[in-house]
């Protein structure tokens, strides 16, 4: 059962309480409960799962890299999760005309059940990036089972179009894929769920209110660039004492050599990026859509080439005006233990957004789907539930 509004729940391995005292990480404080009225947070159990280091779209998780930094947290014998429906076999795939080119969409369950009245509605995936792939979301497929589950590739990603155009680049561009990708499948009404980036683009998309949208999950989202980096430096000063040095070194005028800087990267990304190492079906899956690499290009473009600092189109964001605009009751934020949003800071954003609730996936870095699947399924699927019932 989903918590109540306006109460305050933890939940720690096997469904028990939460240690009260639990940090978010190493090096920052942020007791894990309620901070406003109207707040709701859970604390979600612990899970094995897929997952990797190595250099990643720092805003998404939307491809797959595999490392084992110095450093690094143990992963010990964690089973990888088991996937259904097969990844591999969507119930219906397709491509879709979006501004500026077409973007591929893949459908697991029946949309018909999703548009009957009483029926569960869709939900809806937005990867991050920019420049990641559905394929982030590969753990999110047993929702199936009670609800359609859409993915897709934004333009110029995975399977979508690549027509390389930088004008296409822009934050309203990508948020108008959503609208295109709904009317295309004729939904009524859909749950989104945006993670890291994708939370850029699923804010800015129910920050206009769409009539069609029933719930919003905001998975360690992009709300702002100033916030976003604030955090990428506390977390860096809580590594070790090497790697700290070695990435402060290569923010500077004469940084060391690229792979000395990439290793302490590694370091960075096995702490709060992805703590589990990939699954091997994942792995199949990627490789069988011809690698689904990220688009470096248009990463570099929007966000820039380091993690802890942006020259890119978005170094100026800020979508926190938009968190007044939210209706609290439909949203949920969900970071991960030892996320790269901290938790403290995923608390701060629900505070602006009353009535919103807040789940912290124990164990988890900032690939949650990947670090602990069942964990991050659990809390989602109660979630949606609640949604569903409620009044449009």
């Amino acid at each position: 059962m989903p918590p109540s509004r306006g109460s305050v729940m933890r939940i720690g391995k096997g469904g028990g309480p939460a240690p009260s005292g639990l940090r978010c990480d190493a090096g920052t404080a942020g007791r894990i409960a309620g901070r406003g009225q109207g707040e709701r947070v859970a604390m979600a159990g612990r899970d094995a799962g897929q997952g990797c280091g190595r250099r990643h779209m720092m805003l998404g998780a939307g491809a797959f890299w595999t490392a084992a930094a110095a450093g690094a947290p143990a992963w010990g014998d964690a089973p990888a999760p088991v996937l259904r429906p097969d990844p591999e076999r969507p119930d219906r795939e397709m491509m879709v005309p979006v501004p500026g080119g077409r973007v591929y969409v893949r459908v697991n369950g029946r949309l018909a059940d999703g548009v009957s009245p009483g029926a569960p509605l869709p939900v809806v995936f937005v990867h991050g990036g920019p420049g990641g792939n559905h394929a982030a979301f590969l753990n999110a497929l047993p929702l199936a089972d009670d609800r359609p589950v859409i993915l897709y590739d934004q333009l110029d990603s995975g399977l979508s179009d690549h027509p390389g155009d930088p004008r296409n680049w822009t934050v309203p561009r990508f948020v108008a894929e959503l609208e295109a990708i709904r009317t295309a499948l004729g939904i009524p009404r859909w749950h989104v769920c945006g993670h890291s980036w994708g939370g850029t683009v699923a804010l800015e998309y129910a920050g206009r209110r769409p009539p069609a949208l029933a719930g919003l999950v905001l998975g360690a989202p992009l709300v702002s660039t100033r916030i976003w980096l604030r955090d990428a430096a506390a977390l860096r000063d809580a590594l070790p004492a090497d790697p700290r040095a070695t990435l402060a070194a290569c923010e500077g005028r004469m940084p060391p050599a690229a792979a000395t800087c990439d290793r302490a990267t590694d370091v960075f990304y096995a702490h709060y990026l992805r703590r589990r190492p990939p699954s091997a079906l994942a792995e199949r899956y990627r490789q069988a859509h011809g690698g689904l690499k990220s688009d470096l290009r248009l990463y570099e473009t929007m966000w820039g080439r380091s993690e802890f600092s942006a020259t890119g189109t978005l170094r100026t964001y800020d979508g926190t005006p938009l968190l007044a605009r939210l209706d609290g009751r439909r949203v949920l934020f969900m970071v991960g233990q030892y996320d790269e949003v901290r938790v403290t800071t995923a608390e701060r954003f629900v505070a602006a957004v009353p009535g919103a609730g807040l789940t912290v996936i124990a164990d988890a870095g900032h690939a949650t789907f990947s670090d602990a699947p069942a964990a991050s399924l659990g809390a989602l699927r109660d979630w949606l539930a609640g949604q569903d019932t409620m009044p449009a």
